[in-house]
Formats: structure tokens, sequence, C-alpha cells
């Protein structure tokens, strides 16, 4: 099952600090086979302001239910200021995408 992911990201002394929540089953393998369900995880996140990215990462199965990303990046270097918009994407091991987005405060 997937859906929306919350956000938030804020500015502070030139550090973006992002939290994001991702709403997924996450069924590795072996919760499927007992669940007799077929497994399903996110396989690639990213995270971009315009067409810069800022946070790109391959997971794995062992990730929990519902996932949780902090992370934070040098605003200064890459140009970016309040208001601007990032976006956070996912695509699952069945190619089930979503993408939301939200202006850093």
């Amino acid at each position: 099952m997937a859906g929306k992911t919350r956000i938030k990201a804020k500015l502070k002394k030139g550090v973006v600090t992002v939290k994001a929540l991702a709403k997924h089953d996450m069924l590795s393998n072996q919760e499927a086979k007992r669940a007799k369900k077929e497994a399903n995880w996110i396989t690639y996140i990213v995270a971009k302001v315009g067409e810069t990215v800022v946070y790109e990462v391959s997971t794995s199965q062992f990730l929990s239910k519902n996932p949780y990303f902090k992370f934070s990046f040098n605003a200064d270097e890459l140009g970016i200021k309040k208001d601007d918009k990032l976006s956070f994407s996912w695509v699952d091991l069945k190619g089930n995408t979503q993408s939301d987005s939200m202006k850093i405060k």
C-alpha cells in the first residue's frame, strides 16, 4: 500500500533539515511469504530542489513499515533559499511511484 509522504523542511543558519515520513507497508520477502502476499518495498528515493538533487538513495527490504528519513544539506552552497520547493519522490519494487513537495520554511 502506497500513500502520501509527510515532509517538513526548515532552513536555519544556511542548512536545510528535512524530515520525511513515507507511508508504505514495506513487505520484505520473508514477511510477504508469511502473509501470503507479494513482496514490495521502496527501492529508490530522491529529493530535489528545482533540478538540484539534494538527497538520493537506493534502499533494501530491511527498512521498517512507514519509513522515516531525516537528512540535511547546505543551502548556501546550492543557492537554495526559503520558499523554494522541495520535492520528495520514491519508487517501490512493483514500480509504483509517489511524489510530494512542500516549500522550505
